[in-house]
């Protein structure tokens, strides 16, 4: 019976779906290069939570201290936090 329910665990955990982030579409990109701009970052690998979230978030992004940073911003593009990296 052991055996029974970890394997339908098993199968049923293998059959959930995966949540990944996704690209960020062309406008999605603009408003977010231009609210990291606006805190005088730029670059890094941006990505959007697919989690109903609707958080934007760019990874290794250059700021003006010369440092890099991880920014997260909300769905209307508003800061949310920003890490060291």
């Amino acid at each position: 019976m052991k055996r029974f329910a970890l394997a339908v665990c098993a199968v049923f955990a293998l059959s959930l779906p995966a949540f990944a982030d996704a690209p960020l579409s062309a406008d999605e990109q603009k408003k977010a290069t231009e609210a990291a701009a606006g805190w005088g970052c730029e670059g890094g690998k941006w990505e959007k939570e697919v989690e109903a979230t609707g958080v934007y978030e760019v990874d290794d992004a250059k700021c003006k201290d010369g440092a890099n940073y991880d920014l997260k911003f909300d769905k209307d593009f508003k800061l949310r936090s920003i890490t060291a990296d």
